[in-house]
This record gives C-alpha cells, sequence and structure tokens, in this order.
C-alpha cells in the first residue's frame, strides 16, 4: 500500500475513533459528567397519617412485603427535608423486584389529601402496579372496598398504537393516595411483565405525576437528572376519561426511564387546562407530597449538575446521613418545576 492510501486510511480511523467517542453513552466515554446523573430510580416516598393502617392496606391488599421498619429525627433529616423538629417513622416495602417507602411523620403532622382532589390537579402522583390478570386483581379490590377513582378497568383503544389493548384501573389508598393497577397485552411492556407466574401483583411499572409543561419537565428530568425518554404517546378518548375520572382528559404522556428500576412518566393535560398548581406552602409532612427516589454515585457532582439547571426551583443542598438507618451515605431533596419532590441518594 502507497504512502497515501496509508494515511487516509489511518485518518478514516481516527475520525472514526472520535465518532464513537463523540456518539457513546456517557459511562463508557469515561465523562466525569455521568457522575451527576441519577443511575436508578429506586422508587417513591408515600407521606403516610396512620403507619400501621398504611402496612396492613399495602400488605394485605397489594401483597407488598415490609422489609424494614424505623424511626428516625435529627438535624441530618431536618435539613434532608427541610422540616424543623421532625421525626419519622419510614417503612420499606417491596412488591417484585420493586420497592416503596411509606414515611409517617411523628412530628410535625401533616395536611390530608384534598377530598376534592382531581387527576389532573399537578400534585398528582401515583404507582402503576402491574397486574397479570386484571379481572382477578379488580374483585379482589372490590372485596377489600378500595375507594374507586375509575369506575371499573379501562381497555385503551386500539387506535393508539402505543396504549392499545392496555387495561388499568385507578383507585385511593387509605389516605386518599392515587393508585393504579395496570395489564400489558402481549405486545407491550417489559418482558417480564409477560412471563408466567402464580401472584396476581408483579410489581411496579412506573411512577406518574402531572406537569404543566413536559418540555420545561424534560429539562429537569432528562437534561438534569440524566433520565433516558423511551416512550410517548397522547391519550384521549371515553376510555382515558373514565380511567382518569376527568371529562374530555387529553393527555400527552412521556416516559422516562434511569439505567435501572421503574420508569417516571410525565403526565401533561392538554385537556382540560384547569388542573390547579402545587400549593407553594406544601412541606413533606402533608400527604399530597410524595418523593421520587434517585440513586446517584456521586451527591455532590448531582447537587452541583442540579445547580447549574436553570430549571431547578431549589438549591439542592447536600446532606451526609450518619450510620445506615436510611440505606443511604449522602442525599438532598429538590422540587422539579411543578413542584413534585425529587430526592437524590448515594450510597
Amino acid at each position: 500500500m502507497s504512502r497515501a492510501p496509508r494515511l487516509a486510511l489511518a485518518l478514516l480511523i481516527v475520525g472514526l475513533g472520535l465518532g464513537l467517542a463523540l456518539h457513546m453513552s456517557p459511562s463508557r466515554a469515561g465523562s466525569t459528567a455521568d457522575l451527576g446523573a441519577a443511575r436508578a430510580v429506586a422508587g417513591v416516598s408515600t407521606t403516610v397519617a396512620n403507619m400501621d393502617r398504611s402496612i396492613d392496606f399495602y400488605s394485605t391488599v397489594l401483597f407488598f412485603e415490609k422489609v424494614s421498619d424505623v424511626e428516625t429525627s435529627g438535624s441530618q433529616v431536618e435539613r434532608l427535608l427541610g422540616v424543623p423538629g421532625l421525626r419519622m417513622r419510614v417503612a420499606a416495602m417491596k412488591l417484585g423486584a420493586e420497592r416503596i417507602e411509606l414515611t409517617e411523620y411523628l412530628a410535625p403532622k401533616g395536611r390530608p389529601v384534598p377530598a376534592d382532589s382531581r387527576s389532573n390537579d399537578r400534585w398528582f402522583q401515583h404507582i402503576a402496579i402491574i397486574v397479570n390478570d386484571m379481572d382477578q386483581a379488580y374483585v379482589w379490590l372490590g372485596r377489600h372496598n378500595v375507594a374507586r377513582i375509575s369506575p371499573a378497568p379501562q381497555r385503551l383503544p386500539d387506535w393508539n398504537p402505543s396504549a392499545g389493548g392496555i387495561r388499568a384501573f385507578y383507585f385511593r389508598d387509605p389516605d386518599g393516595h392515587a393508585l393504579e393497577i395496570l395489564q400489558f397485552p402481549p405486545d407491550k411492556g417489559d418482558a417480564r411483565w409477560q412471563r408466567p407466574s402464580d401472584r396476581v401483583f408483579l410489581g411496579i411499572d412506573h411512577t406518574a405525576i402531572v406537569v404543566s409543561d413536559t418540555e420545561a419537565s424534560l429539562k429537569f428530568y432528562r437534561d438534569a437528572l440524566g433520565l433516558q425518554v423511551v416512550g410517548g404517546s397522547e391519550n384521549h378518548g371515553p376510555e382515558q376519561e373514565r380511567l382518569n375520572n376527568v371529562p374530555g382528559a387529553r393527555l400527552r404522556i412521556t416516559t422516562l426511564r434511569a439505567a435501572e428500576g421503574p420508569a417516571i412518566e410525565l403526565l401533561e393535560y392538554l385537556a382540560p387546562r384547569d388542573g390547579r398548581p402545587f400549593p407553594p406552602d406544601t412541606r413533606a409532612p402533608d400527604l399530597v407530597r410524595w418523593h421520587s427516589l434517585l440513586l446517584t454515585p456521586d451527591a455532590g457532582a448531582a447537587a452541583e449538575r442540579l445547580g447549574a439547571s436553570t430549571r431547578a426551583t431549589d438549591r439542592p443542598v447536600v446532606v451526609s446521613m450518619s450510620g445506615a438507618t436510611l440505606g443511604f451515605r449522602q442525599g438532598f431533596t429538590v422540587r422539579d418545576p411543578d413542584g413534585h419532590a425529587v430526592q437524590l441518594r448515594a450510597r
């Protein structure tokens, strides 16, 4: 081979190498920026008024298993959650591979979920529990007299290729938090939801939050936290209206995921646009307050990344946690553009 072709080949190889580096995921390319990203969605924390009642409901009705139950207080959790004099009890509950935390604030006590809460109010958040038999699950929930949001399970129409064939039902837990059971048809959902099982309630597919502006939320969850958009759809029609119990509901749904854990779904109501904003004085002990729990390899880098985001509504303050009471060594809490709380944790 002559010198000129060898030089051209060498330049081609270098160019390909640079191209691969530019298109490689941050972790594979060795970028330190990835230290500020969320590597997993660990679940959610739900504020409850009566821990024993909630443990009984989630374990008896939904077959969650309690894996830990602790009480904690002190300056570290006060700074983490921004509540002076805080004392709380936290129970971790597991269903399949996923976990949630039930948090009762023993002091100070918070306000209940507004009795007139609607699915398009921007404090709305739920978890979607996957079932392998919707009819059996629905009968079981009926035997336990759950409070309904949907009148009955709804099958989303086939004209919607992203959601057609999905069956879903909304209901409430004893504190008024919205919950969903969901069954995927064979061509949708993660492969593990299609495996044969003798369990009816399988695990948690996602947590969903109502947002006012999808693009603003993407700047927070995708650009600042590093989650990846993995799907989306626009849902409307009588089935969606009955599912959410919102007449005229038309939703833009955007699904984001980290490398591990449940998804986070953004629900923007294109109609009706009368959903109420998150009360600005909401604090952690108030029962409308959920926390989406994300894991990061470096809490300091994540706080710096969020602090540089123009959409972050709080200046993150990293708190070092002594001991392993809550299962992580550093963390901070921040709110998204609509007021939903997100807690970043480094174990």
